[in-house]
Parts: structure tokens; C-alpha cells; sequence
């Protein structure tokens, strides 16, 4: 079996981007351009993946990790001098290596696989991912040969009237054979415009070597695209949130509105779920069969159970159960976890809680840093006040507890199970079980105050 490798070009700094951030970090779907390239790359299960590294070296190697080796272009010279930085970890290997640049995020492990497959099948030393488009203006032609095999490549500025009229373009992935690659890199000149050493001049070298150079065609140039500035950023973002409801959608997902839906690529759904217009779903999300999201609602990092409905509200790296209501207008904050068959109604937050099965928190409260046991019923407006200004305390309710309107919970305290606290008390010492507490100012009224309070605004 053939050792496969591919090498990552991401050493570019992007100034077309106008940005701090370098340009193959920018994210594309919630990651960046180079994570879904290495990501679609792992998936070939390759011997190495080798990502040549310059401009924001030390991002890139973090954002990638232990998924690619490195090596670093410490000046910009061209993409040849780029992939000739791979030569002390490939240069005697014998097998077949991918090129790919960090900036084509749409990429698929699908077409790079075939990729790989046309180049051993047809024994090139060479092989050009080429794609088809309308107006090729900008790209480099593809001039093939009467067998149908790679003559040359022709950028736009070179080509005369009738290789202007080529519509098959030059993607910028290869395929090589690896020992032929660094050997022709050696041979590479910098006789151009620009000084720099040109990838595409090996597919010269191949030719003037009687060496065969094919291109393998791709029918979806929407997947070739390299992004170069904010333009082609947010072309690739809708192209790919495109690509991502599709298969959610041909995987039993409903989704009501593709084009107002935002789901990452991350992102697991059962069948038979409803994605309401306005939804955001992103990160480690992973969300039960029958569950609605949205509309307009926004998810992160979360497990959500099936038969759950969130609905207008913000729900972050929290456990959400089955059965469950949430909103119009609640923020579940990280930490928390729903039990199944809770309600959390609208203008609730919920912070770094739990709170068990069958509980309601039906609107207008907050609750933080609490504990909430079964069947507890939580009046409109209560609150659990835990933080004093320097540190932050918990509020324990047991099961069965009926909490009325308009109560603070001075944590730390205890409301022990089925008690009862009454509406508009303030609570600072715990409740036992079974008891009523009432902890307001006794009322007074003062009759025919308000004649005289009124001759008073007179």
C-alpha cells in the first residue's frame, strides 16, 4: 500500500484580509480556514501532515495541535520555496504527497480522496485538481494535450486569445509523486516578476522530463475556492453553512429556513428535529430526537434531550433534559443543568444551577448558584442572591418547595422539602421542612392619608 502524505500552506500573512488575525485562522463557519483543511486531511488517514508555517506560526501550531507537524517559511518566497521547507521530513520517502493551501476551507475529504485515486490510477508524476467555471478571469488555464494529460499551465497575464477561452482552471491542490516532487523543487528557479519560487513551474520540469502530468476534474467549483479577503470570507461561510444543512437535512432534520439557520459543523442532531428560522447552534452542541430549536434562538456547547423546546432564548455549555420548555427569553449561563420535564419560561437566567425534574421557573427570576430539587414551583420574580460583593454563595431548595412572588433567597440557605415560603419575603436564615415562611414588614395603613398627600401636591 502507498504512504500517503500532504503538506498545508498556511504561512501567509493575508493582507488582502486587513486584519490582525492572520489569514488562515479567520473561521469559517465557526473554525478556522486551516482547522477544516487539516480536519478533511486526517480524515484520508495519511502518514503525515506537514503545515508550512510563517506569519502567526505560534496560532497556527496551537489552533492545530498534535494533528500536523510543522515547519516554517521564515520568508515568504513563493509557494515552491513554501513546500521545499518540507524536505528534511519527506525528502526520501517514497509515496504520493497532497498540496493543499490552508485557505480552500470548503475542500472534502471526498475530493481530495479521488484526487489521490486518479493520481496512482493513471501513474502521473504529476496530478492538478481542475475545475470548470463560467468566467475564468484571474485564474491560471489549463491547456491539456491531445491524449487528454496536462501540457501546461497558463496564468491569466501569459495566456494569448484562444487560452483565454479555456474554462478549466488550475485550483492550486496537487497531487505528487514525492521523490520526483523535491528533486524537481532543487531545479526551481526565482526568473520571475516577482523573485519567487513557483510551485507550478515542477509541472514544467515533469514535462520537460517526458514525465506524465494529468489533472482530475472536479464538477463543484463552489469547493476550489481560496479565500483571499472578507469578500470570498463570507462567500465560503455561506457555501459551507449551505453544505451543512443540507446534511442535516438528508439525515432526518428539519430545518425551516436553511438560509436563516447557523449550524457548525460540529454540531449532532437527531432525526426528526425542528430548526427554527434565526437559530444559532455552534460548538460541541449535540441535540435529542424530536427536540424544536428557535425560532431565534441561540445554542453553544449544550446536550439537549429529546422532546425539549427552546424557543427566542440563549442556552451556553449546559445539559439541558428531555421534556423540556425554555423561554421565550431565557438565558441559560454555562454550568447548569435542566432535568427533564422543567420549564424555564420567559426572562429567566439560570446560572452555573441545577434544577430537577418537574421543577418551573416560570418567569421573571433569577436563579444562581443554586441547587433546585424535584417539583418546585418558583413564584414570578424570586431571586437567589449569591453574591455579597466579594464572593459568591449557594441556595439549596428541596423538593416539593413552593416558592411565592417577589422572594430574595439570601444565599447560603436552605428551604427544606415541601415547605412554603410566602410572596414579597426575604429570606436570610433557612426554612425547615413542612414550615410556612414569612419574612416581610407588617403592614400599615393609614387612613385618609392620601386627601392630605394630595392637598399637600395641590
Amino acid at each position: 500500500m502507498i504512504n500517503k502524505y500532504a503538506i498545508v500552506l498556511a504561512a501567509g500573512q493575508g493582507t488582502r484580509m486587513k486584519s490582525k488575525l492572520y489569514k488562515v485562522l479567520h473561521p469559517v463557519m465557526g473554525r478556522p480556514m486551516v482547522q477544516h483543511v487539516v480536519d478533511q486531511l486526517e480524515a484520508l488517514k495519511l502518514e503525515k501532515i506537514i503545515t508550512v508555517v510563517g506569519h502567526g506560526a505560534e496560532q497556527v501550531k496551537d489552533q492545530l495541535g498534535q494533528a500536523s507537524e510543522f515547519v516554517m517559511q521564515a520568508e515568504q518566497l513563493g509557494t515552491g520555496h513554501a513546500v521545499q521547507q518540507a524536505a528534511p521530513l519527506l525528502y526520501d520517502k517514497k509515496g504520493v504527497t497532497i498540496v493543499v493551501c490552508g485557505d480552500t476551507p470548503l475542500l472534502t475529504q471526498e475530493t481530495l480522496n479521488k484526487l489521490f485515486d486518479h493520481h496512482q490510477s493513471t501513474t502521473a508524476k504529476v496530478s492538478v485538481l481542475t475545475t470548470t467555471i463560467a468566467d475564468p478571469t484571474g485564474y491560471g488555464r489549463i491547456i491539456r494535450d491531445q491524449s487528454g494529460h496536462v501540457a501546461k499551465i497558463v496564468e491569466q497575464k501569459d495566456a494569448d486569445l484562444e487560452q483565454l477561452s479555456v474554462k478549466e482552471i488550475n485550483t492550486g491542490t496537487y497531487c505528487f509523486d514525492n521523490q520526483f516532487l523535491f528533486a524537481a523543487l532543487e531545479k526551481v528557479t526565482n526568473d520571475n516578476a516577482q523573485g519567487e519560487y513557483y510551485l507550478p513551474d515542477v509541472i514544467e520540469i515533469a514535462q520537460q522530463e517526458g514525465e506524465k502530468v494529468v489533472a482530475f476534474k472536479t464538477a463543484n467549483f463552489h469547493e476550489t475556492i481560496g479565500v483571499n479577503d472578507r469578500v470570498a470570507l463570507a462567500q465560503a461561510e455561506k457555501l459551507m453553512k449551505q453544505r451543512i444543512n443540507e446534511q442535516h437535512m438528508r439525515q432526518g432534520v428539519t430545518i425551516v429556513d436553511p438560509d436563516q439557520t447557523y449550524i457548525a459543523p460540529t454540531v449532532t442532531i437527531a432525526e426528526d428535529v425542528v430548526i427554527e428560522p434565526g437559530s444559532i447552534i455552534k460548538g460541541d452542541t449535540k441535540i435529542g430526537e424530536h427536540a424544536i430549536i428557535g425560532p431565534y434562538s441561540e445554542i453553544l456547547d449544550c446536550i439537549i434531550g429529546a422532546y425539549t423546546h427552546i424557543k427566542h432564548s440563549v442556552v451556553h455549555a449546559s445539559e439541558i433534559g428531555s421534556h423540556v420548555n425554555i423561554g421565550p427569553f431565557a438565558h441559560i449561563r454555562p454550568a447548569s443543568q435542566l432535568m427533564d420535564g422543567v420549564k424555564v419560561g420567559n426572562f429567566v437566567e439560570v446560572k452555573k444551577s441545577t434544577i430537577a425534574h418537574g421543577s418551573k421557573v416560570s418567569h421573571l427570576s433569577y436563579i444562581g448558584d443554586a441547587e433546585v430539587g424535584q417539583n418546585v414551583n418558583v413564584g414570578c420574580g424570586a431571586i437567589t442572591v449569591n453574591y455579597d460583593g466579594a464572593n459568591k454563595f449557594s441556595t439549596k431548595i428541596e423538593d416539593d418547595v413552593f416558592i411565592g412572588c417577589n422572594v430574595n433567597l439570601i444565599a447560603p440557605v436552605t428551604i427544606g422539602k415541601g415547605a412554603l415560603v410566602a410572596a414579597g419575603s426575604t429570606i436570610n436564615k433557612d426554612v425547615p421542612a413542612e414550615a410556612l415562611s414569612i419574612a416581610r414588614a407588617k403592614q400599615e395603613n393609614k387612613e385618609t392619608y392620601a386627601q392630605k398627600f394630595n392637598k399637600l401636591l395641590k
